[in-house]
């Protein structure tokens, strides 16, 4: 008939598997059979659910508890590199005369600082500040205490041994030091830092007359004599100081 839709008759052939002469299984039956595949797949699913909790508490514990915390995560005084850098040689003239050579910078945690005597603000303010961070090592074995390096990259006015006349008046323990400038170049550049000389109006009748622009960080180097980290102005002494006992004491052999 036209007009209405006729409903197909039904497959016996599509009802069951084994063709037309295969009985049909009674309804009980696939009742009982749908009942155990239900039962066996919710059992997958919970022995699944089971396994990823069990694995995801043991990654907790063993990244959590069991992988020891880096000393340097704690450290908020300075910006703490992932990988520490060797330092290429070097060697510097220090105040009392004798060279200052990579395997003089390792055993402790050193904090080097770069300027020159006639810095009119930052390179007191900065050694003072630094000199608060020193007096509170003073409790540190002598062999394990934090260092200052301070190196003057103004040789031409800046002997060696004004360098540690003007260092020691902030602190005794300061280690002073200077070189000829393709030296202290070499050893700023290793650091990160810069410096350059900047005539005055004079300059031409007075070869004196000039300043110095440099690097107003403080690098900071592992007791291996790497490059390990940078310590950016403003500074806080008592940060510094607390930041850096405690790496002592982390990293003491």
């Amino acid at each position: 008939m036209q007009g209405k839709l006729r409903r197909a008759p039904a497959c016996r052939a599509c009802a069951t598997v084994g063709g037309p002469s295969a009985p049909t299984a009674p309804p009980g039956a696939r009742t009982e059979v749908y009942g155990r595949m239900t039962r066996r797949t919710t059992g997958i699913v919970i022995a699944a659910a089971l396994a990823a909790g069990l694995g995801l508490l043991a990654a907790q514990k063993f990244f959590s508890h069991d992988t020891p915390a880096s000393p340097w995560a704690t450290v908020t005084s300075a910006v703490m590199y992932p990988q520490p850098r060797p330092l290429p040689d070097f060697s510097l003239r220090q105040s009392d005369g004798t060279a200052l050579v990579p395997g003089e910078l390792k055993g402790h945690w050193t904090l080097v600082f770069i300027g020159f005597l006639s810095c009119p603000d930052v390179c007191p303010t900065t050694l003072a500040e630094l000199a608060q961070a020193q007096k509170q090592w003073a409790s540190i074995p002598e062999g394990l205490r934090p260092r200052l390096l301070f190196v003057s990259v103004d040789p031409e006015r800046d002997s060696p041994t004004r360098v540690g006349e003007y260092a020691h008046a902030f602190h005794k323990d300061t280690l002073a030091a200077t070189a000829d400038v393709p030296e202290l170049e070499r050893f700023a550049t290793a650091l990160g830092f810069v410096f350059q000389k900047v005539p005055g109006k004079h300059f031409e009748q007075n070869p004196n007359d000039y300043s110095m622009d440099h690097s107003a960080g403080i690098a900071v180097l592992d007791p291996q004599g790497q490059l390990a980290g940078l310590i950016r102005p403003p500074f806080q002494p008592q940060t510094i100081a607390a930041d850096f006992a405690r790496l002592t004491q982390a990293t003491a052999p």
